[in-house]
């Protein structure tokens, strides 16, 4: 290929990643769907045009171009994502299949030890998918990430001491994380730590103060202290402006052992001074 071919490949791709990030995702298919006609193969094109279809809700077409450039080079990222894909177009048993073998690869790419992780607990295989997950950290022992991911897989299978545990090392390697700490605050809920779950979705609202759902967890871990007026302000910030968030609210009164019972949506709202029609 010239080197004029190459920056006319380079421009497309790049307005190609345009379109995708404004979510036009038309123009993105479009686009990757001109560079393929000349090069069936070409690795971003194909990423470029899956990301589209996907975007579309029409990722099962763009499984047949990811396995042609797939069967040219071991390539983690292309594998990862034919594997999910073929498990969302109803053929898990390839997907999986597909996902081992790039798991099983090395050096290893370690998302797809994630998605075969997802993919496994999806289908119910919830052992194998949190062994997936510690052959990973086997190997990437730092991983914040795939630590994530260990704790979210015990919460579902409720260990919540290991889940805890897993979480706050995570916590101590990404402590500005919110993903990591409100995964952490709901499980320390769950494992009757709710001192350190107010802490950490505590954490989790000096970066987002108008993050409601977070708020009204530290409601949940407020009651469970003890602190009704402080659970209870936290959650008239939660409905501020959002009377559907009455009935979230009035749930997280009656479910705490400090909290509140209302024989009505309409008396939680006047009790937290909604206005509700």
């Amino acid at each position: 290929m010239s080197g004029r071919q190459n920056n006319f490949l380079a421009q497309a791709l790049q307005q190609g990643a345009l379109a995708l990030q404004a979510q036009q995702f038309a123009q993105a298919e479009q686009i990757a769907t001109s560079i393929l006609k000349s090069n069936r193969t070409d690795r971003h094109a194909a990423l470029l045009l899956a990301h589209a279809l996907m975007g579309q809700k029409r990722g099962g077409e763009a499984i047949a171009p990811l396995e042609r450039v797939a069967r040219r080079a071991d390539d983690g990222e292309i594998e990862t994502l034919l594997g999910a894909l073929l498990c969302g177009a109803g053929r898990a048993t390839d997907g999986i299949a597909q996902l081992r073998r790039t798991a099983a690869r090395r050096p290893p790419y370690l998302p797809s030890f994630r998605e075969l992780a997802g993919q496994l607990a999806k289908s119910g295989q919830h052992d194998e998918a949190i062994s997936t997950i510690e052959a990973g950290l086997a190997l990437a022992p730092d991983s914040v990430d795939l630590k994530l991911d260990l704790g979210r897989l015990l919460h579902d299978t409720n260990d919540f001491a290991r889940a805890a545990s897993v979480l706050t090392a995570a916590r101590d390697a990404a402590p500005g994380r919110p993903d990591v700490l409100n995964q952490l605050g709901r499980v320390l809920i769950l494992d009757g730590d709710y001192a350190g779950a107010a802490d950490a979705f505590r954490r989790v609202l000096a970066q987002y103060p108008d993050d409601r759902s977070t708020r009204a967890y530290l409601a949940t871990s407020l009651f469970e202290q003890g602190e009704r007026d402080a659970a209870e302000a936290a959650l008239r910030a939660v409905t501020r402006g959002q009377p559907q968030l009455v009935g979230r609210a009035a749930f997280v009164m009656a479910a705490g052992s400090h909290g509140r019972f209302f024989f009505s949506q309409g008396d939680a709202a006047k009790f937290l001074g909604v206005e509700s029609n």
